[in-house]
C-alpha cells in the first residue's frame, strides 16, 4: 500500500489569457506578424466598424484596405525563406 502523501499535491491552474497555451507555440516571426495584424484592426478597422454600427451603414471591404496598408508585405528578401511552422 502507498504511503499517504504529507502535502497536497497542487493543481493545475488555468490560464485564462492563453488557455490553449498558444503563446508558446509560435515562433518570433509569427508573433510579429500577430502584432501588426491586431494592431492594424485597433488603429484602422476598429473606428470604421464603430461608425458603421453606429449609424447602420454598410461596411466596406477591409481587404482591400489590408493589403494596401504597410502592415502587409508577402514578399520576403532575397535569400531568406519564409516563417515555418510546424504547429
Amino acid at each position: 500500500m502507498n504511503a499517504p502523501l504529507k502535502t497536497k499535491p497542487k493543481k493545475a491552474e488555468f490560464a485564462w489569457h492563453d488557455p490553449l497555451l498558444l503563446e508558446a507555440q509560435l515562433t518570433e516571426a509569427e508573433r510579429m506578424v500577430r502584432d501588426a495584424a491586431r494592431a492594424f484592426a485597433q488603429e484602422k478597422l476598429q473606428p470604421r466598424v464603430l461608425e458603421a454600427f453606429r449609424t447602420r451603414r454598410p461596411i466596406p471591404r477591409f481587404s482591400a484596405k489590408w493589403a494596401r496598408s504597410d502592415s502587409w508585405d508577402p514578399r520576403f528578401p532575397p535569400n531568406t525563406a519564409a516563417p515555418a511552422s510546424t504547429t
